[in-house]
């Protein structure tokens, strides 16, 4: 691990807090692409076991494109229970980012499979609503959850725009190619 990021780990201490006042499921949720000008906004839900640890989970914007990938995989394994839902570019259009933010909370929720007791949000508004819930600023350098579920999120929806961005790239050389076939037919019939 690159030396500026040693000192830098979240921790236990909220969810152990929880855990202390009797909440057996607390889930730590982080999104991503809120306010992007393409794409969906991508939210995770990760549920991280009481009594394993994963070290190296950083907050997903302090590791690089390759060691998130690596931690991905890595928090997948380790974690109790990982969930990982969109809003679509077409809902947050029509929806609104707020309640396109809500929706996908409930989707990734849901989709752990399992009564979340309490949830952990990184930062200062409870966009979860449905649940109790406490809310941390910057709570990805804090939470070992919120930094997990950062990563679960930012990764899926950076290979959807990768892909995106191959599909456009393709359709404008297709097009480039086109336009030059008919500049040539032109020029043979004039």
């Amino acid at each position: 691990m690159r030396g500026a990021l040693k000192a830098k780990a979240p921790g236990l201490r909220v969810e152990r807090a929880r855990w202390d006042a009797g909440d057996e499921i607390v889930v730590g949720i982080d999104e991503v692409g809120r306010g992007a000008w393409a794409g969906p906004l991508t939210l995770a839900a990760v549920v991280v076991p009481r009594d394993k640890r994963l070290y190296k989970v950083r907050d997903s914007k302090m590791l690089t494109a390759a060691e998130r990938e690596i931690m991905f995989d890595r928090v997948n394994e380790w974690a109790d229970h990982v969930s990982v839902a969109h809003a679509s570019q077409a809902e947050c259009d029509e929806l609104g980012m707020s309640a396109a933010q809500k929706l996908a909370a409930q989707r990734a929720i849901s989709g752990l499979r399992v009564a979340v007791d309490h949830v952990l949000v990184d930062g200062n508004w409870d966009f979860v609503e449905t649940r109790p819930t406490t809310m941390l600023v910057k709570g990805d350098t804090v939470s070992l959850s919120i930094a997990a579920a950062s990563i679960i999120a930012k990764v899926p929806r950076a290979r959807m725009m990768e892909q995106c961005a191959e599909r456009h790239k393709k359709a404008m050389e297709e097009a480039a190619k086109k336009k030059e076939q008919e500049a040539k037919k032109e020029n043979i019939s004039n």
